[in-house]
């Protein structure tokens, strides 16, 4: 079987990059799916707080995936459920299988990686205890409440403070749950400012700065769990250990890309991302792979996703209509200081467009500092922040006529005090 573009996963990524990349001009795209519907993670996310970007009204996650389900249809766009890839080779052969077709080999032209990404489980921690039944991740809670009709419990306790487990804490809540506090291990929270204000201060739910579980108790079920107070190390205070009782643990305690099928292909993966490194195409280091939305770098909202995604789909439509995307001077994206990463990690102004969006993390709480952008030595922008924070993506814009015709071969992004 050949096509001309496989993508990797049918959420809002993969359904964005098909999208984007038909009106680009691709004929023969094929979306490979492994459960049973589109729409990916936003089928258990019933919240509202979706499109505010995109469509300029506030949507749940269901009725965001299925506006883009909708596009995809209407452009008659090829797509398989069910289906589980198995490895995808340096020379874009997608081996998959499914009930339907069986084992399949797919020759593309080119790829797009959207597989999303996992949650860390609680083997990842080592807390000490039994194994009881009653410890969930959070996204697990989520689908058993919102998709499957079960209740995890009636007491709980969150480690953790990324969106999910915040939402999460809402969700139990006014499911009649009573949840009992929630721990974090850092000095700061690891979700969106909004989502503390709406899902915890709105319900009275304390939050626990430098605070985790050092404990689960129970053998058959847990029974309660033992937080600590933890140093500048993270490291247990000891005698700050308080108990309580609970009948259900969630863990919110991070995402990792999910890239295993990348990794097969031959792409380079970032140390501190865990996903590919792109240019500004959002090609791999493998030539005609594409990576898009969580894959790449776990992001806040899914409006960027689309976005990006939506970027990954015209250049992989350009890759195949010009057998390449061409090459040119590369210019190197150095994130210092307080910037933990970028997305893109290179530019080559020859490829890149009028405007290009650089998107980033920063690895800590900075108060009144400045984003600043240095083209070689020359410091082309300084911007004062009243905040930022690990939870909240930050970016900055470049421009094509800035870049063309460059001396120098670095763009360092930094954050600074003065």
């Amino acid at each position: 079987m050949k096509r001309d573009i496989v993508i990797i996963g049918g959420g809002p990524a993969g359904l964005a990059a098909a999208e984007a990349a038909v009106q680009a001009g691709a004929r023969d795209v094929l979306i490979l799916e492994r459960d049973t519907r589109l729409g990916g993670i936003l089928n258990q996310c019933i919240h509202n707080g979706f499109g505010l970007h995109t469509f300029k009204v506030e949507l749940t996650g269901p009725e965001y995936a299925a506006r883009f389900e909708a596009r995809v249809r209407a452009l008659s766009i090829e797509y398989k459920l069910g289906t589980m890839v198995l490895s995808v080779s340096p020379d874009k052969t997608v081996t998959a299988v499914s009930r339907e077709d069986g084992l399949v080999k797919i020759e593309a032209k080119a790829v797009i990686l959207a597989m999303g990404c996992r949650e860390r489980s609680r083997g990842a921690l080592n807390i000490p205890g039994f194994r009881p039944a009653g410890v969930f991740s959070a996204g697990t809670a989520q689908r058993l409440v919102n998709m499957e009709g079960y209740m995890p419990g009636r007491e709980v306790v969150i480690l953790g403070s990324g969106d999910i487990g915040l939402i999460m804490a809402r969700r139990m809540t006014l499911e009649g749950a009573k949840v009992r506090v929630v721990a974090e291990l850092q000095p700061y929270s690891g979700g969106l400012k909004r989502n503390i204000v709406q899902c915890l201060d709105d319900y009275g739910i304390p939050l626990k700065l430098s605070h985790t579980v050092t404990e689960i108790h129970g053998k058959e079920r847990v029974t309660g769990v033992t937080i600590s107070a933890v140093d500048e190390n993270l490291k247990p205070i000891p005698g700050t250990e308080e108990f309580y009782s609970c009948d259900t643990l969630l863990l919110s305690v991070g995402l990792i890309p999910e890239n295993e099928l990348s990794a097969g292909a031959g792409v380079q993966l970032s140390r501190v991302t865990n996903g590919p490194v792109v240019n500004e195409s959002l090609e791999t280091n493998v030539p005609g792979i594409f990576a898009c939305g969580n894959v790449l770098h776990v992001h806040d909202l899914v409006d960027y996703v689309s976005e990006e995604a939506a970027s990954a789909g015209k250049a992989a439509a350009a890759y195949i209509s010009q057998g390449g995307l061409g090459g040119g001077r590369e210019i190197r994206i150095e994130p210092r200081g307080g910037v933990r990463y970028t997305v893109p990690a290179a530019v080559r102004p020859d490829c890149m467009p009028e405007t290009l969006t650089v998107r980033f993390r920063v690895g800590g709480v900075y108060k009144n500092s400045y984003l600043s952008v240095y083209f070689g030595e020359k410091r082309v922008l300084h911007r004062k922040k009243q905040v930022m924070a690990p939870g909240e993506m930050e970016q900055v814009v470049l421009k094509k006529a800035d870049l063309e015709n460059a001396g120098f071969e670095t763009i360092t992004v930094c954050t600074e005090e003065d």
